[in-house]
């Protein structure tokens, strides 16, 4: 495939069980790790549907669904429902600063937390400071902390890529005792907002899948536009 001017290799995996869609196999196609893409040549991946992780680019390639589907908010469009709305106005308390990617005590502190919380069953409980960082940012990436703090004390951490045509949403975590703020969905809020402000036009949210409940609140920010067949379009059902 080309990004930008120059050709780039991409590698399959073998097929494997779906972690979002039960009885489901998945496959993901990967960029050749060698290549570093520049800020264009990750926008023109970004919008050909692949994501980052860590310093891999991959995007979903199963052998026998389709619906993974990449999408994004337009950010002069995007108008919050009554529930975001509520949510802004419940986290008008906090201080938001961002900040360039890289290791804390504090941050790596929250992220344990959190998926100790969330994910104590899985791969990602007990994290150590090479998964943090290997995870979230790498030297080629354009990486921005978001904190989130309250009364001083760090609460949230969103994790985007700032892109030439917008943010990429990476990933976010936060106190799972502050699960009633809804903290995730005022990062990108906040996101949405501040990509206005600088003259971007999308925040990128990485794959929404009908089936999975984990990614419904995506279908909630809106209008939201999602990557079918190669072509950006609107995003009609529920």
């Amino acid at each position: 495939m080309r990004a930008a001017t120059q050709t780039v290799k991409v590698y399959a995996t073998p097929p494997q069980p779906c972690s979002y869609l039960a009885g489901r196999l998945a496959a993901n196609a990967f960029i050749d790790p060698t290549f570093t893409p520049g800020p264009e040549a990750y926008q023109i991946l970004i919008d050909q549907g692949y994501r980052r992780s860590g310093e891999h680019l991959y995007r979903p390639t199963c052998p026998d669904c389709h619906d993974c589907l990449s999408c994004r908010v337009p950010t002069a469009t995007f108008q919050p429902n009554r529930s975001q709305r509520r949510c802004w106005r419940k986290n008008a308390d906090l201080d938001v600063t961002l900040q360039p990617a890289g290791f804390s005590d504090e941050a790596f502190a929250l992220y344990t937390r959190y998926l100790n919380a969330r994910h104590g069953d899985g791969d990602m409980a007990n994290p150590d400071e090479e998964s943090f960082r290997g995870f979230l940012w790498c030297d080629w990436s354009d990486t921005r902390f978001i904190h989130f703090r309250l009364d001083g004390r760090l609460v949230g951490v969103a994790v985007v890529d700032r892109l030439p045509r917008g943010y990429s949403a990476v990933y976010t975590f936060f106190d799972p005792d502050l699960a009633s703020r809804g903290l995730g969905t005022y990062a990108v809020l906040w996101e949405l907002e501040h990509a206005r402000l600088e003259g971007l036009p999308f925040v990128y949210l990485g794959y929404w899948i009908a089936e999975s409940r984990k990614m419904q609140y995506k279908s909630r920010f809106r209008p939201l536009e999602v990557l079918e067949n190669g072509v950006w379009r609107p995003h009609t059902s529920e």
